[in-house]
C-alpha cells in the first residue's frame, strides 16, 4: 500500500513559509538561546506543559506551555503579529489548512528544519515542517468481537450498520472534512475499488467521486454523531456497552484501555484502518527569541522531546523517534495502513470545508 504514514510523494512541495537552508551548530544554538528571552509555546494537548518543563530543565532556557485549542492558538499569533506584539513563540497547529492559509500564508509565522535531524525527517513533512502525525483509527470492541467486525469500510455504509457508526460530527471537526478531501484528492481510485470489492460491482455512474458517494452513504445510515473523541470512543468500548458499534477514534484514547475500555483497531480495514493528520511546528514572525524558539522546535524533534505525546500513539516524522514499545494501540505494527495527509493540497481542504459540510448535512439522517 502506497500510503504509510511516512510515505506520501510530493507532498508540501508547494507550500512555502520555511527558514532558508543553514549550517547548523548545536552547541552555538544552546549558548544564543541561554541569552534570551523565555518562549511561550503552544499546542493544543496539555502535555506541552510537561514538555516545556522538560526542555527548561534540559536546556537551562526557559519555556512556558500553554494548552489551547487549534482556532484560539491562530487567533492569538495571528493578532500578536497584526499588533506587532509577538508573545507565542511556538506554535504546534494540529489544523494544518488553517495554519498554511492563516499563518504561512500570511507571514505571520514561518518553519523551520533543525539540520542535524533533517536527514531523519522525510523531505514530505519539511515544508512546513510536521512535527507529528496523529492517527484516527476505525475501531472496535475487543470483548465483543474476537476481531473487527468489517473488513471494507462500505460495509459501515449498509443496513446492518446503521446507527451503529460512532464518530464525532464532521460539521464541527474540520479536521474530518479534510479527511474527505484528502481521499477525493488522493486515494479515490482506492476507495472506488473498495467499494467494487465489496459490492461486486462499479460505482455507479454519476456519482462526483467515490468519496462524495461514500460520505453521503455513510451520512444516511445514521451514525451516531458526538461532540468529542472521548465520546465516540465510549460508545465503541465503554465497559458496559452490550451492542457492537465501530468508531473513529484517535490512538490517544486507546490509553483509556488500562482503565477498562475494550479498544482495538480494524487492521487490514479496506482501503484504509484509519487517517492521519499533521501538527504543524511553526515559529512566530517576529519572535524576540528565535534562537530558543528554534532549539523548541529541534526538541520536540527528538525521540526525548515527543516522548508524552507519543505514549497516546502520535508519531514523531523523525524516523529514528519511534513510537515506545508498550503504546497501548498498537498503531506502529500497522502504520502502513493508515491513509498519510498530503499538505500540498492543504489550501484546497481550507476552500471545501463548507462543500463537505454541506454534502454531509444534506444527506445526515437519524
Amino acid at each position: 500500500m502506497k500510503t504509510s504514514l511516512l510515505a506520501c510523494a510530493a507532498c508540501l512541495s508547494a507550500v512555502s513559509g520555511a527558514f532558508a537552508a543553514e549550517p547548523f551548530d548545536l552547541d552555538a544554538l544552546i549558548a544564543a538561546a541561554r541569552k534570551e528571552a523565555p518562549i511561550h509555546v503552544y499546542d493544543s494537548t496539555g502535555k506541552i506543559v510537561e514538555q516545556a518543563k522538560a526542555f527548561s530543565a534540559k536546556y537551562g532556557v526557559q519555556a512556558i506551555g500553554t494548552k489551547a485549542k487549534a482556532p484560539d492558538i491562530l487567533e492569538i499569533v495571528s493578532r500578536e503579529a497584526q499588533a506587532r506584539n509577538v508573545q507565542a513563540d511556538v506554535a504546534i497547529i494540529s489544523d494544518a489548512p488553517a495554519a498554511q492559509e492563516q499563518l504561512i500564508a500570511k507571514g505571520y509565522a514561518v518553519s523551520w528544519v533543525p539540520g542535524d535531524l533533517a536527514a531523519d525527517i522525510p523531505a514530505t513533512y519539511q515544508n512546513p515542517l510536521t512535527v507529528l502525525l496523529a492517527p484516527n483509527v476505525w475501531t472496535y470492541n475487543t470483548a465483543l468481537n474476537a476481531s473487527c467486525p468489517v473488513t471494507n469500510i462500505w460495509q459501515l455504509t449498509e443496513p446492518k450498520w446503521k446507527g451503529k457508526v460512532s464518530m464525532q460530527d464532521p460539521v464541527g471537526k474540520p479536521s474530518y472534512t479534510d479527511w474527505f478531501n484528502q481521499m477525493a484528492k488522493h486515494h479515490d481510485k482506492e476507495l472506488a475499488k473498495a467499494y467494487e470489492a465489496e459490492f461486486g460491482k462499479p460505482l455507479p455512474a454519476g456519482e462526483e467521486s467515490a468519496t462524495a458517494a461514500f460520505v453521503k452513504a455513510l451520512a444516511a445510515n445514521g451514525p451516531l454523531l458526538t461532540d468529542s473523541d472521548g465520546a465516540a470512543a465510549d460508545a465503541v468500548g465503554a465497559p458496559d456497552v452490550k451492542n457492537a458499534f465501530v468508531g473513529l477514534v484517535s490512538t490517544a484514547k486507546y490509553r483509556e484501555n488500562k482503565n477498562g475500555m475494550k479498544l482495538g483497531i480494524c487492521a487490514g480495514l479496506q482501503p484504509f484502518a484509519g487517517w492521519n493528520y499533521p501538527s504543524f511546528g511553526l515559529i512566530a514572525t517576529g519572535s524576540k527569541s528565535p534562537n530558543a524558539a528554534k532549539l523548541f522546535i529541534r526538541y520536540m524533534m527528538t525521540a526525548e522531546g515527543i516522548a508524552p505525546q507519543a505514549d497516546d500513539g502520535k508519531m514523531s516524522t523523525n524516523a529514528k523517534a519511534t513510537l515506545p514499545a508498550d503504546e497501548p494501540s498498537g498503531i506502529a505494527k500497522i502504520s502502513s495502513q493508515i491513509m498519510g495527509y498530503d499538505a500540498s493540497t492543504a489550501s484546497d481542504d481550507w476552500q471545501r470545508r463548507q462543500d463537505w459540510q454541506d454534502l454531509w448535512s444534506l444527506n445526515y439522517k437519524k
